[in-house]
């Protein structure tokens, strides 16, 4: 074998570390753009924080409304009446979840948050903390660790009190189930309360002892849980006015009290962060047309500048230590202020093409949603859906409707008999219209919103509504079954 040398070409996308950086840029969220804008300014001589610069990020479409088809199609002019987009000074928004600060503070919007989540605190933290309040012994303490380590979130104890003494068995000698039980109890008389039971059961019972014992629905309400809970699990409301030997208005009142009672006695306290939402765009309707605005918020995105005192100081022909450092940092500067430009223009055109298509949803509410995907974004502004995916991840557009992640717009469809499509949101929407409006002995079933919809002009099958409606976190007909009132 001759070794030999071949020259070959090929085509390939080669991304400088300028276009890399407004990738990154683009896809982060606002509090971790602050972080990284508050890092650049430390680091880098050559930018300050530009006082001055106007508010430009500013969209206002014109509304047309064409009212011959029965689903409402409500289309927007990108321009104004002089035939351009039209550019607003600063705006001062009241409805922006950013807390203000003065100048005079050095601390960034970022680090108020991170205080913040300093309070954080889990329910195994909370029981401990009322654990060491009470005089028990050490061995008691050694049980209590063991149990409140085995509840979960909920509240609710996870295991058997068998598994509890196997784990404490190896600690502590001559412990036995009545030692843990003991514990437990204790346990189930702190707060939040309901907290260490073994099953719901167990959880209402508990709640119930804080109230008067004497009182009629107090010991109904027991009566009913100790010895009628499986009947109440399937709505037998007939059987259980025989069983009690209650009218149906006194029933209804027994089932109410304790529909009152918390089955979740640990979501109380908070496990998890506080994860903050801050609106990347706002969007409001000002004299018949709707505004799209970047939010602008200088004490979270400050605008950027190169400082002109240190750009003097280079010098073209010096190749000094100072002044190559000085070229560097000047040409990064350049750089993020250019990538921050071009995210911004980016999500501001990203949001607008989005209010566009869905301005029906603006007006209607859900069930106005139309179907949307990445394609149709990219393909209107001629961008990559990779590019569209980074613009719409973790940003959030404040509507009059509320505020939504701009990925909540994108929703698959689905084929109507009229030849048009609904989206999965307006038909999840539908779903939860019929079954808030169903009556409340008689709740229907997957079938008959299948069969509904169907009248509708919408073909979704039975286990389509059924995943939809667990989404929404809506239970079965069967446990949705209530006394008509």
């Amino acid at each position: 074998m001759k070794q030999s040398l071949q020259l070959k070409t090929s085509q390939g996308l080669a991304m400088t570390q300028q276009l890399q950086q407004a990738i990154f840029l683009l896809q982060l969220s606002s509090i971790e753009l602050a972080t990284v804008i508050q890092e650049k300014l430390e680091s880098n001589v050559m930018l300050e924080i530009d006082e001055d610069e106007p508010e430009q990020n500013t969209k206002i479409l014109n509304e047309n409304k064409n009212e011959q088809s029965e689903d409402e199609i409500i289309e927007f002019n990108k321009q104004t009446e002089d035939g351009g987009i039209e550019t607003i000074g600063n705006e001062n928004f009241e409805n922006t979840t950013t807390t203000k600060k003065t100048n005079s503070e050095n601390q960034s919007t970022v680090f108020e948050f991170e205080e913040e989540d300093d309070k954080y605190k889990t329910l195994q933290e909370y029981l401990r903390q009322q654990i060491n309040l009470i005089p028990i012994s050490d061995n008691d303490k050694v049980i209590a660790e063991t149990i409140i380590d085995s509840i979960n979130d909920d509240g609710l104890l996870d295991g058997s009190l068998e598994n509890i003494l196997e784990t404490v068995d190896n600690e502590l000698e001559e412990t036995g189930l009545k030692e843990i039980e003991a514990v437990l109890k204790i346990i189930q008389s702190l707060d939040p309360v309901g907290v260490g039971a073994r099953d719901l059961k167990e959880c209402l019972l508990i709640q119930l002892k804080q109230f008067d014992q004497e009182k009629q629905k107090v010991q109904k309400a027991k009566e009913l849980i100790n010895d009628y809970f499986d009947i109440l699990a399937y709505h037998d409301y007939k059987r259980l006015m025989k069983k009690l030997k209650l009218a149906k208005e006194e029933l209804e009142g027994v089932i109410g009290f304790i529909q009152t009672m918390n089955p979740r006695p640990g979501s109380q306290i908070s496990n998890a962060r506080t994860a903050y939402t801050i609106p990347d765009v706002f969007v409001t309707k000002e004299n018949s047309k709707w505004v799209v605005r970047i939010n602008r918020d200088k004490n979270l995105i400050p605008p950027l500048r190169v400082n002109s005192i240190y750009k003097k100081m280079i010098k073209r022909a010096d190749n000094s230590a100072d002044n190559q450092t000085l070229k560097s940092h000047l040409q990064e500067a350049d750089w993020l202020i250019k990538s921050l430009q071009h995210r911004s223009e980016t999500l501001l055109n990203v949001s607008t093409c989005i209010v566009e298509h869905q301005c029906n949803f603006l007006e209607h509410g859900e069930e106005a949603m139309k179907p949307l995907i990445l394609q149709d974004i990219a393909s209107a502004l001629d961008l990559h859906e990779s590019t569209i995916s980074r613009a719409t991840t973790r940003k959030y557009i404040h509507t009059p409707r509320g505020t939504y992640e701009l990925k909540y717009f994108f929703a698959s469809h689905v084929e109507t008999d009229h030849g048009g499509s609904r989206s999965s949101t307006a038909i999840r929407a539908l779903i939860k219209k019929l079954i808030d409006n169903e009556l409340p002995d008689k709740p229907l079933s997957d079938n008959n919103i299948a069969t509904l919809l169907k009248k509708e002009g919408i073909n979704v099958a039975r286990r389509t509504i059924a995943k939809y409606r667990e989404g929404m976190a809506i239970p079965p007909s069967n446990e949705r079954k209530r006394m008509p009132k």
